[in-house]
């Protein structure tokens, strides 16, 4: 019996950019791939959801949508006369398809107390390979571009660079799923703006206001929705969830979770031992695994886990100080001796309801792959040089902030 033919050149529809159309049979492989499938259960925003409602997009969402970016830009480069043959086009669009695939569940706070020794970008990569083998070898000019390993360094820049499709997509589409107005970015004007020169990717001048507003939106989307401060409490609550409920694990409690769970839970994972059956393991783990467990953790007889976990849930979320300067060791000691007090905790177990660190934000990074302005008259300067806003050169230089958190009550 002759095997059905399946059409796979469908046509998705996003909310951002309405209709996005899938180029090609091999995308359209990738994407039902069931290591990109599980993209649909990893939120692009983590815990975001319990500051904005509606922050409730996925990975999948993202990598979609920064897919279209780079279609467009390829587009446009072509048009303004800039050779890309259609083995690059293709690779580009693998690359940035696949650029967040190693993201595990709510991944900052999984990669500070699960997978510790591996980072998501290692991880992206590790599946690229793997899938390369799968495929046959098509992936293999994505995974040399993604690497930056190509001759053509513009190809590089379009998948990770300060004016990349990633951020062009996630700037948007975070700030429409929050709300978050400030955030929003004209990415088809910086897009058309876009062009190629000394095999560097650049912007026209009359792209730099675009370019400008881009800068500040990225400042003002880290302050009020990334680094948002009951947010940020959140994360750092599931942070001492997953370390305290892997320390009882490593002690030998058993604590109720799925395999693909269990396995990171019992295992100290490092760029080392993280092998081809670790990245199978690692492919079934996702946002509803982290959850369903820390559920049944709320009845489990430790205290400091139960509490935690009761607290994540029903999002009773601690109490979070956001300030300029450090607070005084004083403060904090005080602080914590009436939380051991209230809650009948030693010094070691405190550390799991008191604890402080330290957020940056830096919405513009003038030292690597900067953001340079090209003129009519060839020259090239870069954003900050060129742009007449004092903000700009301001917002080059990293912000340092400190936060506190402990029990509301």
């Amino acid at each position: 019996m002759a095997e059905k033919l399946t059409n796979k050149l469908k046509i998705l529809n996003d909310p951002i950019y309405g209709f996005i159309t899938i180029p090609n049979a091999l995308i359209y492989d990738l994407i039902e791939h069931p290591y990109f499938q599980r993209l649909r259960r990893v939120s692009q925003m983590g815990l975001s959801y319990l500051v904005y409602p509606g922050a409730t997009h996925t990975r999948f969402h993202h990598a979609i949508g920064s897919m279209y970016l780079m279609q467009n830009a390829i587009r446009i480069l072509r048009f303004k006369g800039v050779e890309i043959s259609n083995e690059e086009e293709n690779a580009v669009y693998i690359a940035i398809l696949l650029h967040d695939i190693g993201h595990g569940p709510f991944s900052h706070a999984l990669e500070k107390s699960i997978v510790t020794g591996v980072t998501h970008e290692s991880i992206s990569l590790k599946f690229m390979v793997a899938l390369n083998t799968e495929f046959k070898g098509k992936l293999s000019l994505a995974i040399t571009i993604f690497k930056d390993e190509y001759h053509r360094k513009f190809l590089h820049q379009l998948i990770a660079s300060q004016l990349d499709m990633d951020r062009l997509d996630y700037l948007k589409r975070d700030s429409f799923y929050t709300g978050v107005a400030e955030g929003n970015i004209n990415s088809e004007r910086i897009l058309t703006m876009l062009n190629v020169k000394d095999d560097t990717l650049m912007v026209e001048e009359k792209g730099i206001y675009s370019v400008e507003k881009f800068i500040v939106a990225r400042r003002l989307m880290y302050w009020q929705a990334y680094l948002h401060k009951a947010g940020l409490g959140a994360e750092k609550l599931m942070e001492k969830v997953l370390i305290r409920a892997k320390e009882l694990t490593l002690k030998g409690v058993k604590l109720p979770a799925s395999k693909a769970f269990n396995y990171f839970l019992k295992n100290q994972i490092s760029e080392d031992n993280f092998t081809n059956e670790t990245l199978k393991i690692f492919s079934r783990l996702d946002d509803y695994d982290v959850f369903l467990s820390i559920k049944e953790w709320i009845s489990n007889d430790d205290f400091i886990l139960s509490t935690l976990s009761e607290n994540l849930i029903n999002r009773k979320l601690p109490k979070v100080k956001i300030q300029n300067e450090p607070l005084s060791l004083d403060y904090i000691n005080s602080v914590k001796e009436k939380v051991k007090s209230n809650l009948n905790l030693n010094n070691n177990e405190v550390d799991y309801f008191v604890y402080s660190g330290e957020i940056f934000n830096q919405a513009y990074d003038s030292t690597k792959n900067n953001i340079q302005i090209l003129y009519k008259n060839g020259t090239i300067k870069d954003i900050t040089a060129a742009s007449d806003h004092l903000n700009i050169q301001a917002l080059s230089k990293p912000v340092y902030k400190y936060y506190f958190c402990y029990p509301k009550k």
